[in-house]
């Protein structure tokens, strides 16, 4: 097992999405990294309290987590203030199975996200500064510049749109791609079903990570891959 201080996305690294730790056993033999969607939890009475679940996650056996804990305007679920939110994603990252910690490319452009994400890189946790947009893909000048900004602010900038065409799907790999030539360390994927492919091709354009539910019933974005279908085409692929 990968120990969790040590994973790298110089490398392609495929996260199971879950609001529920106990999915981790079943994900191990397809994923690197568990994306741990704390909103989720915390939005759902019947799952316990996130903060308590990282507590309780042994890391020894486990994969390592990736954390988000997404607000409401960016599709996500947590309908607290800014303050708390961070407060939640800054104690999450004192956890020694944590690796990584995604903030929002908005927050992170405001005094008090610049400030969360410091305190989070000073517990040796990745920065992954990510940006949604859940009605269109905009145009590639637009793309190239969110997906530079996030990369210049966070250790990854991850760049999620959705797709009306396979044109669409088609700017987003090759905004992928130009990101990567620049030496922009990226993580890339066009939502929707126009879009459903790149979540597989894009690695080979230089996207570092993918997304995939452990149940395909509880995916957290439109046009997820379960994470065997996703491991399986993926390990198809040559992305060198």
């Amino acid at each position: 097992m990968t120990s969790a201080r040590t994973i790298s996305f110089d490398t392609f690294q495929l996260a199971a999405a879950t609001a529920d730790l106990s999915d981790e056993p079943a994900a191990r033999e397809y994923a690197d990294i568990v994306e741990f969607r704390l909103d989720l939890a915390h939005a759902d009475a019947s799952l316990p309290d996130p903060l308590t679940a990282i507590t309780a996650y042994d890391q020894r056996d486990s994969l390592p987590l990736l954390v988000t804990n997404r607000p409401e305007w960016e599709g996500g679920k947590y309908g607290g203030d800014t303050t708390d939110r961070l407060k939640m994603l800054r104690t999450a990252a004192t956890h020694d199975a944590v690796v990584a910690a995604d903030i929002e490319l908005k927050t992170l452009r405001t005094r008090q996200g610049k400030k969360a994400a410091r305190d989070i890189r000073n517990n040796d946790v990745s920065i992954i500064a990510s940006t949604h947009n859940f009605t269109s893909t905009p145009p590639r000048s637009v793309l190239d510049r969110r997906l530079h900004a996030a990369a210049q602010l966070g250790d990854v900038g991850k760049l999620a749109v959705t797709a009306q065409t396979h044109r669409d799907a088609l700017r987003v790999l090759a905004a992928t791609e130009q990101a990567s030539r620049w030496g922009d360390i990226v993580a890339t994927m066009a939502m929707g079903t126009p879009g459903r492919h790149t979540r597989v091709v894009a690695p080979v354009y230089g996207s570092r990570i993918g997304y995939a539910p452990v149940n395909p019933a509880d995916a957290t974005a439109p046009g997820q891959y379960d994470i065997k279908t996703f491991s399986k085409m993926i390990d198809n692929l040559t992305y060198e």
